[in-house]
């Protein structure tokens, strides 16, 4: 599977989701599905995030994106009961950061390990309509790049989602649109607000095999 995603996002107390560019992510992953209980896969993704200052007018900081290189692996395991699917997913990543001139970010190198649960219903016998629910807990460990010091391994965020899918059978594509709290932090957590809106196109060249690639 192939995306490219962007992102924007609004200044703080803004009503203006669309104001400024936030993040733009091409990925590439690949699956392995053994049977219906198990699914692998392992990722290539590039992201370029732009950074602004934390006071007003929040203007772009001096090195005004970071450059993420990203490898990833993940396992899941699956549990469809009727028309329910509850699965089970352990993420590890590797990252690595840099400056818009490929130099060192302040934050070198992070080992991150993500854990999910996902709760799938399909709204309809056809399968075409289906509502995700999911709660997601990161935890990592990063290397400062002027130090060379390690963090400790810690937790780091909370991601609670919330998705509509409509995947039409006439047509090669399925919909989602959905809502993300992104509780990120510890001590002095805070709470960062995502709306999403996918196109997802399938087996383009294979319009047949479009919906057992997306309810296998």
């Amino acid at each position: 599977m192939t995306y490219i995603g962007i992102g924007r996002k609004s200044n703080p107390n803004s009503y203006d989701p669309f104001l400024k560019q936030a993040i733009l992510v091409v990925n590439q992953e690949f699956y392995y599905h053994p049977n219906k209980h198990f699914k692998y896969s392992l990722a290539l993704s590039y992201r370029r995030q732009d950074e602004y200052a934390d006071s007003a007018p929040y203007q772009h900081e001096a090195d005004y994106f970071k450059q993420e290189f990203r490898l990833y692996g993940r396992a899941s395991y699956i549990l469809p009961i009727r028309f329910v699917k509850l699965a089970l997913t352990a993420r590890e990543e590797f990252r690595k950061f840099y400056t818009p001139k490929f130099k060192n970010h302040g934050e070198n190198f992070e080992l991150r390990t993500r854990f999910k649960v996902q709760l799938s219903i399909n709204l309809n016998k056809s399968k075409t309509q289906k509502l995700s629910v999911s709660s997601e807990q990161l935890f990592a460990i990063s290397e400062e790049a002027e130090h060379k010091k390690w963090s400790g391994f810690d937790y780091r965020e909370s991601r609670l989602t919330l998705y509509y899918s409509l995947s039409p059978h006439k047509l090669p594509l399925s919909f989602d649109i959905g809502y993300m709290g992104e509780v990120v932090g510890n001590n002095h957590p805070y709470v960062v607000h995502h709306i999403a809106v996918d196109v997802i196109m399938h087996n383009l060249f294979h319009p047949g095999h479009a919906h057992h690639a997306q309810h296998g």
